[in-house]
């Protein structure tokens, strides 16, 4: 009796599955076990796609933001003041490179912030709160102007 040993090489061999034509992770569906927490160990994650509350913060202030410009500027028909001495010698050289310059300052710092909104500042302060709050800011920076063109409208 004799027994024939079959060695079979494995080596080349590939027993994973292959992946789904369309897999969620991929797609953004489903989140990874180390979606923020990477090897570097530092917590601070960058990402290719940002969630829909980053995106509708950075949208929502860059309008608020041009908003912002249009309301001063008819305060200052009005006869108001700009109290900012950047933006007073802006407004004074040109209105177009004002609205220009202040879209192009508030959107760039917004987008640089949101860009790293998963850095902590300190033990429970993220950047993506500083978002919230310039947000909230505008928001009520385009409340007070809009109280101040209602007041001086004769209503």
């Amino acid at each position: 009796m004799t027994h024939t040993n079959i060695a079979i090489d494995q080596r080349n061999l590939d027993r994973r599955s292959s992946p789904p034509f369309l897999c969620p992770y991929q797609l953004g569906l489903k989140q990874g076990k180390r979606a923020l927490r990477r090897r570097s160990g530092s917590g601070t994650a960058y990402v290719d796609t940002y969630s829909l509350s980053i995106v509708l913060c950075v949208t929502i202030t860059i309008i608020l933001s041009a908003l912002d410009a249009l309301l001063t500027l008819n305060i200052l028909a009005k006869g108001g003041v700009e109290l900012n001495n950047f933006m007073a010698v802006l407004i004074d050289d040109s209105t177009e490179k004002f609205v220009s310059i202040k879209l192009a300052l508030t959107s760039l710092a917004i987008i640089f912030l949101a860009i790293h909104h998963h850095v902590k500042l300190t033990r429970s302060l993220k950047v993506k709160h500083l978002l919230v709050l310039i947000l909230i800011g505008y928001s009520t920076l385009i409340c007070y102007e809009a109280e101040i063109l209602y007041l001086t409208s004769g209503y």
